[in-house]
């Protein structure tokens, strides 16, 4: 179990850097982003970090309609995903892709927290 833990907290930490490491491409070499490793490997490792956290969730019987942290875990998730897909696809100027990335960044501080924790900060 604690192999799975280490892969889990490895996957996640290789998302955010990952995250991290395209916003900056976008920012100041956008035509970097079209090498093809960088459109599969972020996915291959988001897979790999579900795949782990659903494990975990499923061995520890953390379950979202028991647990009302790994409901607003799974939450942050979705908005993670989506302001991670909307600074790097959809935001147009500087500004809103910067406003994009720290919200990103908000939410997976939040998501990180929640795992710590285990107490709801919304719910």
């Amino acid at each position: 179990m604690e192999l799975v833990k280490s892969a889990h907290f490895t996957f996640a930490t290789l998302s955010i850097l990952m995250f991290s490491y395209r916003f900056v491409l976008l920012m100041r070499k956008p035509a970097q982003l079209d090498k093809k490793w960088l459109k599969v490997f972020p996915h291959v490792i988001d897979t790999f970090l579900l795949l782990t956290g659903v494990y975990l969730m499923v061995s520890f019987s953390f379950y979202p309609t028991e647990h009302d942290w790994m409901l607003e875990k799974l939450l942050a998730l979705v908005a993670y995903i989506f302001t991670g897909f909307y600074t790097l696809k959809w935001a147009r100027t500087d500004a809103m892709k910067y406003l994009g990335y720290l919200g990103a960044l908000g939410w997976f501080i939040l998501i990180i927290k929640l795992a710590i924790t285990h107490q709801t900060m919304f719910l």
